[in-house]
């Protein structure tokens, strides 16, 4: 149980860095943020990851935080500050330098992919919760970085 707790706990730095790799810097960087709640489904924040990626991210200096999340954006005003809440995944992708997904919500799913390349500055996908296969996301032209498997 221990283990399992450690390793949640580092998963939001784990994001972080995989984010960094990506784009060598944070700082002055746009980043979309897809999801907010701790789990899909729900409105609940206590204990969201999004929390603690979203904070590592404004420590680092990233300019803009544009987040989406279809149905916790108003508890999550209660946890979190100095970010800009969008009305959709599309909106948190365009002009963003890459695009972070932290809860897994079935909408992220299905999301038309070449349109969120083509709104993304870069095609860079760091995806927490390994909802798209890396072939494809390779295929499709993204820098597609997960969480304990393969990248691209």
């Amino acid at each position: 149980m221990k283990e399992v707790e450690r390793i949640n706990k580092e998963r939001p730095r784990q994001l972080v860095r995989k984010l960094e790799e990506a784009l060598w810097i944070l700082k002055d960087k746009t980043i979309g943020v897809l999801g907010l709640s701790f789990k899909p489904d729900t409105d609940d924040m206590r204990f969201a990851p999004s929390i603690q990626v979203i904070k590592l991210l404004q420590k680092e200096g990233a300019k803009v935080i544009k987040a989406y999340d279809p149905v916790a954006t108003p508890n999550a005003r209660l946890f979190l500050n100095n970010i800009e809440y969008v009305s959709s995944p599309y909106e948190a992708a365009s002009g963003s330098d890459a695009l972070v997904i932290i809860t897994e919500w079935e909408e992220f799913r299905n999301l038309d992919l070449e349109k969120i390349k083509g709104l993304l500055e870069t095609p860079v996908i760091v995806d927490g919760r390994n909802i798209y296969d890396p072939r494809e996301m390779h295929k499709l032209g993204f820098i597609y970085k997960s969480i304990g498997r393969g990248s691209s």
